[in-house]
């Protein structure tokens, strides 16, 4: 381990030639996806008063955004940032200046929503994996990337800490629906700003190396987006970290509605900003506790674990009496988001060989937001027939049995492991090569 007077420091990152004049304007349209989830929900139920025309959208929007996740990443990979990035941020912000139109006043026509928010889920531009991208071409050292990508995970903890509290204040003079015209303006302005760097257009003079073009017979492969588990050295790493994944978008997509209906329950719905910000600096703080901190158990029990206190948490909620008390809750709850995220995609990585490791991420990623999709839209319905008092166990329920089978399965592995020595050496030889 590094000597921590030898550890990389959050100041060495922002001292690496090109970081600030990339990472700022990335930040500033990155903070519009902290504005909009939550200003879409809030614009739904102010234009219909449906819980269940809420979940439509918020899941089209959700599920259009991670089904075409692979294909939008497909396109910058293939023709590079600064051709693709400027037609989906314009058609997203198009969209989301259309969703303000309908929004505005009561009586907003469902398709016209359901149709504007497919398209600018559709269209989403991807400037976190963009930024992420750019953080490996700039910092070639792997401490100091390290340090780079918490640097990042934090920030984005802020954004979606800063946005609710951002709507909060334009609804003090405004519909919700004018956070979606703020959100449109940031991600175009973001976009443009992160696209006219000097990194952003270094990326984009080297995507046509020729070495990263497929060969007739890679484009012969049968499913090349499907998990490829010749390339798995952990298997049961791997699932574990999609499977807590998607439950744990499961159950933060179900949340964030369950929290707007509750706060209406109780005549205070303008005060779910300060529920959602409450939620995110909790995960904030625990992030950069969790990254500052040595641990013994491996990422499969530390993952399980995270999950158990997660849903529990939540589950609990269905005990507080009003929304100080949840946002309180939800804080400390909280604390184990950014933790949960970071530890899957840390056993993804370490569960595939190194070719694979990004499709190993996206494969987390998109479990994430798939659950959160699945999540938005079966709360709406449920909303419709129960109190979101009641959803609070349900959804928590979901993370908990998926963490406990994880836990156990974690232990069962590792007594195996404990019986390993005393095998034969060929046997101990390709233990030792997996764990690698």
């Amino acid at each position: 381990m590094t000597p921590p007077h030898r550890a990389p420091t959050y100041r060495a990152v922002l001292r690496v030639t090109g970081v600030p004049r990339f990472l700022v304007p990335a930040l500033l349209g990155r903070l519009s996806y902290g504005l909009v989830s939550l200003a879409l929900v809030l614009s739904v139920v102010h234009t219909t008063g449906s819980y269940a025309d809420v979940g439509l959208t918020a899941g089209l929007f959700g599920l259009t955004a991670t089904v075409l996740s692979p294909l939008r990443a497909s396109l910058i990979d293939r023709h590079g940032p600064l051709l693709t990035l400027p037609p989906m941020a314009g058609l997203h912000g198009l969209a989301l200046l259309g969703l303000t139109a309908v929004s505005w006043n009561s009586g907003g026509h469902l398709g016209l929503l359901a149709a504007l928010t497919s398209v600018a889920g559709a269209c989403a531009p991807p400037l976190g994996p963009v930024t992420r991208t750019l953080w490996s071409h700039l910092v070639p050292d792997r401490g100091l990337l390290q340090r780079a990508y918490s640097l990042d995970t934090v920030a984005e903890e802020l954004i979606f800490f800063t946005g609710p509290l951002l709507l909060g204040a334009l609804m003090l003079v405004g519909p919700p629906s004018a956070g979606l015209a703020l959100g449109a303006s940031l991600i175009v302005v973001g976009t443009a700003g992160l696209l006219t760097s000097p990194a952003a257009r270094s990326l984009h003079t080297r995507r046509p190396a020729p070495t990263v073009r497929p060969t007739a017979q890679e484009w012969t492969e049968p499913d090349r987006t499907a998990p490829d588990t010749r390339h798995l050295t952990a298997r049961g790493g791997f699932l574990s970290a999609v499977a807590v994944s998607a439950a744990t978008g499961l159950i933060l997509g179900s949340a964030a509605l369950l929290n707007v209906a509750f706060a209406e329950q109780r005549g205070a719905v303008g005060a779910v900003v300060l529920v959602k910000s409450a939620q995110a600096a909790g995960s904030a703080l625990g992030g950069l506790a969790y990254g500052a901190l040595s641990w013994r158990a491996g990422a499969r029990t530390r993952l399980a674990l995270l999950g158990l206190a997660l849903g529990g948490g939540v589950a609990a909620a269905a005990l507080v009496p009003g929304v100080p008390a949840l946002a309180a809750l939800l804080f400390v709850v909280g604390v184990c988001g950014a933790p949960i995220i970071t530890t899957a995609y840390l056993l993804a990585d370490e569960s595939v060989t190194a070719g694979y490791r990004t499709r190993a991420g996206n494969w987390v990623n998109t479990a994430h937001n798939a659950g959160s999709s699945v999540g938005a839209a079966s709360v709406g319905l449920f909303l419709t027939v129960a109190p979101p008092g009641a959803g609070y166990p349900l959804v928590g329920a979901v993370l908990v049995v998926v963490s406990g089978a994880v836990l156990l399965a974690a232990g069962f592995t590792g007594r195996t492991r404990l019986k390993r020595p005393t095998e034969a050496t060929a046997s101990s030889a390709t233990s030792s090569r997996r764990r690698r």
